[in-house]
């Protein structure tokens, strides 16, 4: 079949998708000597990591030694056997060992640099080998004035994640950037970041100063600038080449143009997963998805094009998907939103309904422990959509969903439907269709518990990584405080993937593998195309950044031996040659 493709361009490593793997990979391989040739699909880069967190779960890495939760091997190897079970094809002794060894290169050689956040626990740090902190690498803020007129190529993050329309705030500013005037540091902070915010604007279409996953995604890009590594935008893969048993390139669609790419040493597929896919989503959990954090642009073109020339698409152990609780807005001008509930439901003063009006869950566990149980429990009680209710203190001093702790407009929140709120709990249960007397039992008895300080149903409050979210100004429980004073208010929920566990089985190298488990010759896969490591489980903050950036290393490291490989029989056959000449 490669014999009768006409190529266009050539490459040692052909890389289809510009989000972190994607360009992780570029740049260990273009670092390491090779040809680097990256297509993406959209105008941007950074896929769905734009609008994430942009923390990097790695255990035992480097920069945790100086924090006060500094990692060790056994511990790290101990809480992931118990988070994610039996290591399938060795990935997770492979993630242990190299995960280190990546975030050392990546600082040593590009700009893209992490800070270890401590305290910052695992989602389990209760459990036996769990972390409070040290193992979450947080990205460090970036000026996007250095790429000058490129920023615009770096995807931003939701409308609905930006403050004032085009500001980026880190998690640890939002306490400041919210009570401006409650100090003399609140007030500087402040400021500053909607000076440089104003000054921005004159210049660029939002705010250059960047945090979170956009800091990420914007260290990765100006480091394959740096480097000099070409990225084909608007390139939508199509198409694998195979000859005989080995993948030798790809093919094209570039604005309605075909072209064909050799790949001397291999092609990596990191388009995004199946997380936009909403086939693969309800096939995937046996149930109607029909919303998603992912963006469209990870609707699975690597994964189902791996598995036209063999690659086989593994579900995930528990779970295909990692799951976000998200609201949805619906705007006037026609416009649908997904926003993820992060900050507001480890507060005080919120508890979690199904649609009987019951507490099902504890509020402040991980967005996918909450999601997961909405699944499980849908099975034999309504719990899509689940509710989220608190009252109006609550919504003053810390937001709910979209509606930000300052500038709020309720009013018009309510207006378009996104909130439903009333005067009393059991009124506020007949607009939102739960039992009105199972409501005001939950309320009463989250109120007396508040009380104690302890969540006797649930344990709101009871863990590490529950009073890290929670309030630390509220006792004795940062995590509970009464529903007491209307009007109440409530948001629905549902399950929203923020990316796709299930993918193409793959080795410790990226490999893809066929149904026999034997690598595809010239094919790796790696981010959301690869089947997770961590099985469809969430042990902490970044647990998919991490083995992104991890196996990115270790596929570009094993294309650059196989490039060796390739050097050296060439130049055994010249030296044959030549002595026969």
């Amino acid at each position: 079949m490669g014999d009768a493709v006409k190529w266009d361009f050539e490459t040692d490593l052909l890389i289809a998708g510009a989000g972190a793997a994607g360009m992780a990979a570029a740049l260990v391989a273009k670092i390491e000597g090779l040809d680097v040739l990256v297509c993406e699909k959209t105008d941007q880069v950074g896929g769905t990591t734009s609008t994430a967190g942009g923390t990097t779960w790695v255990p035992n890495n480097s920069l945790s030694e100086a924090t006060t939760n500094p990692d060790h091997p056994d511990k790290a190897k101990l809480y992931m056997e118990g988070e994610v079970g039996p290591d399938s094809f060795g990935l997770q002794e492979a993630f242990l060992a190299t995960g280190r060894e990546a975030i050392d290169y990546f600082a040593r050689h590009t700009e893209v640099k992490y800070k270890a956040n401590d305290p910052y626990p695992d989602y389990h740090s209760h459990e036996p080998g769990g972390a409070a902190g040290g193992r979450g690498l947080a990205p460090l803020p970036f000026d996007g004035r250095l790429l000058g007129k490129e920023f615009e190529r770096v995807r931003p993050p939701i409308p609905e994640l930006l403050a004032l329309g085009g500001m980026m705030v880190a998690r640890e500013e939002i306490k400041y950037l919210i009570r401006p005037w409650a100090s003399v540091k609140a007030f500087t902070l402040s400021a500053s970041r909607f000076l440089r915010y104003v000054s921005d604007r004159t210049k660029y279409s939002r705010g250059t100063r960047l945090v979170l996953g956009n800091a990420l995604v914007a260290r990765l890009y100006y480091s394959c600038r740096q480097k000099g590594i070409d990225i084909s935008f608007n390139t939508k893969l199509v198409e694998l080449v195979k000859n005989g048993d080995r993948v030798e390139g790809a093919i094209f669609d570039r604005n309605g143009k075909r072209y064909a790419v050799r790949a001397r040493i291999g092609v990596m597929l990191a388009t995004g997963g199946v997380g936009a896919n909403r086939e693969w989503r309800d096939k995937l959990t046996g149930t109607q998805i029909p919303y998603t954090m992912a963006l469209d642009c990870a609707s699975g073109d690597g994964v189902q094009i791996g598995q036209t020339v063999g690659g086989e698409l593994v579900p995930g152990r528990t779970s295909s998907f990692w799951w976000m609780p998200s609201s949805v807005i619906r705007y006037p001008n026609g416009r649908v939103a997904t926003y993820p509930h992060v900050r507001d439901r480890a507060k005080p003063g919120l508890i979690a309904v199904n649609g009987k009006g019951r507490r099902f869950v504890n509020e402040a566990a991980s967005y996918h422990d909450v999601v997961s149980a909405m699944l499980r429990l849908e099975k034999t009680e309504s719990t899509i959509p689940a509710w989220l209710i608190c009252d109006r203190a609550f919504v003053r001093n810390y937001g709910l969903g979209v509606i930000p702790p300052m500038f709020q407009n309720v009013s018009y929140w309510e207006k378009i439907g996104y909130v439903q709120s009333a005067p009393t709990i059991a009124e506020l249960a007949k607009k939102i269709g739960v039992d009105p007397n199972a409501l005001q039992e939950e309320v009463a008895l989250h109120n007396r518990d508040s009380l104690t300080g302890v969540d006797t149903a649930f344990g709101k409050g009871s863990t590490p990584f529950n009073r890290h979210n929670g309030d630390p100004q509220n006792k004795p429980n940062p995590c509970l405080k009464p529903i007491e004073n209307g009007p109440f208010f409530a948001v629905a929920v549902y399950p929203a993937p923020l990316g796709a566990a299930a993918g193409l089985r793959t080795d410790p190298n990226a490999r893809v593998l066929d149904g026999d488990g034997n690598p595809i010759e010239g094919l790796y896969a790696c981010g959301n195309d690869m089947h997770s490591v961590m099985e469809g489980n969430y042990p902490g903050p970044g647990s998919t950044l991490g083995p992104a950036v991890t196996f990115a290393y270790r596929a570009a490291m094993h294309a650059t031996e196989v490039r060796k490989g390739i050097k050296a029989d060439t130049a055994s056959s010249q030296t044959t040659t030549g002595a026969a000449a």
